[in-house]
């Protein structure tokens, strides 16, 4: 039976009165950090008071009794930390294994924006991570995507309008739309990414954006439109720009993307209140072996950033007004480390509980999520059995030329056939979705394969397959290898996988822990590299994101190779 409306109010009533009665000390608070040293991000300065949480909110900083006491003495109180842009999809584990390895470093919230298995199962994506995501000891908030598929190029399991979206505003997580980086189409004035603008207003929700190098009107026009934040800043001009027009700047400093050394500058006293922290994409090494916003903030007093500002900036998100402080009526969650030059988190606590005690995560439960989506998220292949001759085409193809280093190409001519001793690999994207047989072919110079083959369903952003190959029957038998595993990272040779991922949550996630994830991984990165591929490469991100038809200048999708300058395919 529910709860009547007066039943709520009596309750949240006397919890009420027990935070004003804690505060007051009229009665013992149920935590208190006994002389701590805390940064106060209002004042600029570190104060030295006991804290006191009761019902999971701070509720004063002076002299405090306690339920449970603990002393802070030579220690350091630090607001839990927030991530303002994620996709969790790019650690390769559920949302749980992912809280497990982030809050040991500080992290109590997360923003996250589920475009990538919203791209596999649409709607039904977004609802199996909000349950997912339920009740976990880091706040997981929302935004929605914005971008399904993320062009009209793609093939994804879903297209979603903002009709598709709007209901799930309404859900108390949900915070707003996620980085429209359909930034084209705002500009123009299109309808369908402008309509889902209007939406998120008329809801009362803020606008993310995702915007590289747009100046001038046509930046104007983007901002007018009504997006609030870029997180695409690689330059501090372009970061500036869009400061001075009152964007929010999300400084990214994440596996794919780094940009702290270039955007440091802003944390400082003239910008850094317009400043967030966030990695983008987080893969299972770099949140094994460096960390998480700990990392960042570490980095970013190593570039001689005040501590102080530091810390701030890597508590807050523009929406989120009861965290990010210590302060009464704040969220009880804190970091204590040793001190700012070593930077050791000691004890991480969520709404006053201590959830990590030097490196010891508390044990959780996974949420529940419905069968349904359980089964839906485990079923998301649909690809008849792939032979050599699907990957056989006599025409002449494009190249596409892979830049050391970077995720951008260029345009290497054309080729009629596999040359591995001249690095002429054939490289194609399967859908995988909706089992239309499309299959786009191609070549890619610059990856190095000698041998076997290399195939992902982690293929931005549609995680389509993508393989590329020494042979067609390479690429067939490492494609098949991936549909078998109901998703994953194969590494063929030999006629046998001789290593694999396997990604079974909608081809992007898995179900095992993150460290053996994160074990399973760089032995197939191991073997990649011993079959040929460049060492200067990662044999995966950077295959996934071959098949992304925003980057210039040749990408290949399940229609072909495509030119990203001309809008043409080759």
């Amino acid at each position: 039976m529910s709860e009547s409306y007066a039943g709520k109010i009596n309750r949240k009533l006397l919890k009420k009165r027990r935070i004003i009665n804690a505060a007051a000390g009229r009665e013992p608070s149920d935590l208190v950090l006994k002389n701590a040293t805390y940064v106060n991000v209002f004042s600029n300065e570190l104060c030295h008071a006991d804290i006191a949480v009761a019902e999971g909110l701070i509720v004063g900083m002076g002299q405090y009794s306690g339920t449970v006491e603990e002393d802070c003495t030579g220690k350091i109180v630090l607001p839990g930390f927030l991530d303002a842009h994620i996709h969790l999809e790019s650690s390769l584990v559920s949302p749980k294994e992912f809280v497990k390895a982030v809050l040991p470093h500080g992290t109590t919230t997360v923003i996250t924006d589920p475009h990538e298995i919203a791209n596999v199962m649409g709607t039904d994506g977004i609802e199996y991570m909000l349950q997912a995501t339920e009740g976990l000891p880091v706040d997981v908030r929302f935004m929605l995507p914005s971008c399904v598929p993320a062009t009209p190029l793609d093939e994804s399991g879903a297209s979603l309008d903002y009709r598709a979206i709007d209901s799930f505003y309404d859900h108390p997580r949900v915070q707003g739309l996620a980085e429209m980086m359909n930034f084209v189409g705002i500009i123009a004035g299109d309808d369908q990414p402008v309509e889902k603008i209007v939406a998120a207003q008329a809801h009362h929700k803020k606008i993310d954006g995702h915007a590289p190098d747009l100046v001038g009107n046509d930046l104007n026009a983007y901002i007018a439109a009504g997006v609030y934040s870029d997180h695409e800043c690689h330059d501090l001009n372009d970061a500036i720009a869009k400061l001075e027009r009152g964007q929010f700047i999300m400084i990214r400093e994440g596996t794919a993307a780094r940009n702290l050394d270039a955007l440091a500058p802003l944390l400082c006293d003239k910008y850094s209140e317009r400043c967030m922290f966030c990695t983008d994409d987080k893969h299972p090494n770099d949140l094994l072996e460096k960390g998480h916003i700990d990392y960042i903030v570490k980095r970013a007093i190593g570039l001689g950033v005040d501590p102080i500002t530091a810390v701030k900036v890597a508590a807050r998100y523009f929406l989120l007004n009861n965290r990010g402080a210590i302060a009464p009526g704040y969220l009880g969650d804190f970091v204590i480390i040793d001190n700012f030059q070593d930077f050791n988190i000691e004890r991480v606590f969520k709404k006053g509980e201590l959830m990590v005690d030097h490196g010891v995560v508390k044990d959780f439960p996974a949420p529940a999520i419905d069968p349904y989506l359980t089964e839906r998220a485990h079923s998301t292949f649909h690809v008849e059995h792939l032979t050599a001759e699907d990957f056989t085409d006599a025409r002449p193809r494009g190249i596409i030329g892979m830049v050391n280093g970077e995720i951008t190409t260029v345009d290497a001519g054309y080729s009629d056939r596999i040359d591995v001793e001249y690095d002429v690999l054939k490289i194609a994207v399967v859908e995988r979705h909706k089992n239309t047989h499309h299959i786009g072919i191609g070549f890619l110079q610059g990856y190095g394969l000698k041998s076997g083959a290399v195939a992902t369903s982690v293929s931005h952003d549609s995680h389509n397959i993508i393989v590329v190959g020494t042979s067609e029957d390479d690429c067939a038998a490492a494609a098949n290898r991936v549909v078998e595993l109901n998703g994953g990272i194969v590494v063929w040779d030999q006629g046998k996988p001789v290593a694999e991922v396997p990604l079974a949550i909608a081809g992007i996630m898995s179900d095992e822990s993150l460290t053996s994830v994160n074990e399973k991984l760089e032995f197939a990165k191991a073997k990649a590299h011993e079959l040929g591929v460049n060492p200067g490469i990662d044999p995966f991100m950077t295959l996934s994101f071959m098949a992304l038809p925003v980057i210039p200048s040749l990408r290949i999708t399940t229609r072909g190779v495509f030119d990203v300058t001309t809008q043409s395919y080759v």
